[in-house]
């Protein structure tokens, strides 16, 4: 009797135990939710993106682009439409992506053709990365630990979650993030393949009040091979807006206008 009294009791105990523990997925996919409304707004929302390309230490490239974005009803992620303001030649060009679809619309053609996310935009900046995404809605978290990050990522005590991705067509097969512990802002994030091969290291920095919230308003990326190959992605003039849902169509996108609607 004595013995099963103790096995009782030992059980209980490791199951109070684990209950307590870190590292649940329920406090790791809570983590998730709580950085995903950080780095984006709630509701529809357009933000100017400046992107600059440096290889060694030198400006190889810049652009800039204006992102709409606004949350899908039926599958609580977002919707988004990149238009190219510049260089010039690049003007007028759009990105769409409605679901799991993402078109490439040039004026020059007037044809639209189906792209990848993961296809580049500018230097390491893909077209997936630009473009607001709730990750909780795409990868299933867990905690793998925490850590002191080095500087380059603010030098903050930070939750490291391992995500793996849940569907077959979002950007990234696999990504390790780093969460402040107390504030839950993003601060770092490597993106791999589906063999773990590392793409890119992100770091997620200046922080500004942005529509109600403190944002990263820099996001500094560094290629997974060659560390001298940066590209740097800077937002402004965040703006709360309501965007037609025609400007989400496809078929719309030879007659877009920003200035309607």
């Amino acid at each position: 009797m004595r013995n099963s009294i103790t096995k009782v009791h030992l059980a209980l105990a490791i199951a109070v135990l684990l209950t307590a523990l870190p590292g649940r997925a329920d406090e790791a996919q809570d983590l998730l939710v709580r950085a995903d409304t950080i780095r984006n707004p709630e509701g529809s929302f357009s933000v100017n993106l400046a992107l600059a390309e440096y290889r060694a230490g030198a400006l190889t490239g810049k652009s800039t682009i204006t992102v709409y974005s606004k949350p899908a009803p039926d599958s609580g992620q977002y919707n988004n439409l990149v238009r190219y303001l510049l260089p010039a030649y690049d003007g007028g060009k759009l990105v769409l992506r409605n679901g799991v679809d993402v078109w490439f619309f040039d004026p020059k053609s007037a044809a639209s053709v189906r792209i990848s996310p993961q296809a580049r935009l500018l230097g390491q900046a893909s077209n997936g990365d630009v473009m607001a995404t709730r990750l909780a809605r795409d990868y299933r978290a867990t905690v793998a630990g925490r850590e002191q990050l080095e500087p380059a990522a603010g030098s903050a005590k930070a939750i490291k979650l391992n995500l793996v991705a849940t569907r077959p067509d979002v950007p990234y097969a696999k990504v390790e993030f780093w969460i402040d512990e107390a504030s839950a802002r993003p601060l770092k994030a490597q993106y791999f393949t589906t063999e773990g091969r590392l793409l890119k290291t992100a770091f997620f920095r200046r922080y500004q009040a942005e529509l109600g919230q403190e944002r990263p308003t820099e996001t500094v990326i560094v290629d997974g091979l060659d560390a001298q190959w940066i590209t740097v992605m800077r937002a402004s003039s965040y703006s709360t807006r309501e965007i037609p849902q025609s400007w989400l169509q496809r078929e719309y996108l030879s007659r877009f206008n920003p200035d309607n609607g």
